[in-house]
């Protein structure tokens, strides 16, 4: 059975999700497909095949989420090595260049947000800095060229 390393406040924000398309999404969207049903001819009816299109994604996240979630493999970061950056670690980063610090926590695809400093390991950044230690040089592709960073600390 795969799992999949997600971070506590990742787990919850998927719970969360999960609990509003069963309990809000799905039951509103029922209803527009009864509503739309009611104009008649389902062949030509616009409002009918946008909410089944509607309900086959919902029910596709649905089965996604709950696949995710019975898989997942909760990441506590203060229970993690110091020694060399991995899934759920925060590190401290500096551009080389510009001499800005950053700071970043390497999380999965789902829970990734740059504006909150967190970061995909699959991400060419997320890429570079897992299994880096401290004092590391990491360089990565960008579309605007190469960056280079140091990892000053694992936090």
């Amino acid at each position: 059975m795969e799992r999949i390393p997600v971070t506590k406040e990742g787990y919850e924000a998927l719970k969360k999700e999960l609990e509003n398309l069963k309990r809000v999404e799905r039951p509103e969207n029922i209803k527009a497909i009864e509503e739309a049903r009611a104009h008649g001819d389902l062949s030509e009816n616009a409002e009918f095949a946008a909410a089944k299109d509607r309900q086959g994604f919902i029910e596709g996240r649905i089965s996604e989420l709950q696949y995710k979630l019975a898989n997942a493999d909760i990441i506590v970061p203060d229970n993690l090595s110091k020694d060399k950056a991995v899934f759920g670690s925060k590190v401290l980063l500096e551009n080389i260049d510009t001499g800005e610090d950053v700071e970043y926590q390497l999380v999965g695809p789902d829970e990734s947000d740059i504006e909150k400093g967190r970061i995909s390991v699959s991400s060419p950044l997320g890429q570079a800095i897992v299994g880096k230690k401290p004092g590391d040089e990491l360089t990565f592709q960008v579309p605007g060229g190469k960056r280079v960073y140091e990892l000053v600390e694992i936090l």
